[in-house]
């Protein structure tokens, strides 16, 4: 689908670099993060962040960190976690966040679709609302698969594309100024597909809504995919 000309909206998105790397919008983006996420992150996805990281044991591999949403929920049966945020905004914060820790944990500021990893280097990839920002989906869950054990796991919580056909509509009109405005995010995306394809065999998939978020936000997955 072609992005739309938005006219006067393209005008404030360069002189605020949401086109040019989104140098300064990734600036005030990551320093009201935390702020703008705190209802949705109460509301539903805190929950959803302990639940699917109560199990993740061994050596772990999180994509995406962005400010360490996900840092709290870690077990003592982690032996070593790397976190990769390409962001150079986000790696700050995050790095900050991680000093309150008691963590075995790395900050990479690499892409998820270019990892720094030998094959079968972890038990664990944790993706949590990554898969819609990534520039290239199929080649970060490709990287992904490459770089987990045989046997290991993609654990993910991410938006995806709503069943809602009226709603999936309004994903794809909205779908260039939400990019701009959210950081990269495309909501529209088939991410369950897209971790089937990447050749994972999805054992636990649960769909939620994301409240106290904008509506064509809301459509979530949350779950684990084995790497066969």
């Amino acid at each position: 689908m072609a992005e739309a000309d938005f006219g006067p909206f393209d005008t404030v998105g360069e002189r605020f670099g949401l086109h040019s790397g989104m140098s300064l919008w990734g600036r005030i983006f990551a320093a009201g993060y935390d702020r703008m996420m705190a209802a949705p992150e109460k509301a539903v996805l805190s929950g959803h962040r302990k639940e699917l990281l109560k199990d993740v044991t061994g050596s772990v591999l999180e994509l995406g960190g962005g400010t360490g949403a996900n840092l709290p929920f870690y077990g003592s049966k982690v032996t070593k976690l790397v976190v990769t945020e390409p962001e150079e905004p986000m790696a700050r914060r995050l790095e900050k966040k991680l000093e309150s820790f008691s963590l075995p944990a790395t900050v990479l500021q690499v892409p998820a679709e270019d990892l720094p990893f030998e094959a079968g280097s972890f038990d664990f990839v944790v993706s949590t609302l990554v898969l819609c920002t990534v520039d290239d989906p199929a080649k970060a869950l490709a990287e992904a698969h490459r770089v987990l054990k045989p046997g290991g796991q993609l654990v993910f919580l991410e938006h995806v594309r709503s069943d809602d056909p009226k709603l999936a509509r309004w994903q794809d009109r909205l779908h260039g100024v939400w990019k701009r405005a959210g950081y990269g995010c495309r909501c529209n995306r088939p991410t369950e597909d897209n971790i089937v394809n990447a050749g994972f065999s999805v054992v636990d998939l649960e769909h939620d809504r994301l409240l106290k978020a904008f509506p064509i936000i809301r459509p979530l997955i949350a779950g684990a995919a084995v790497r066969s």
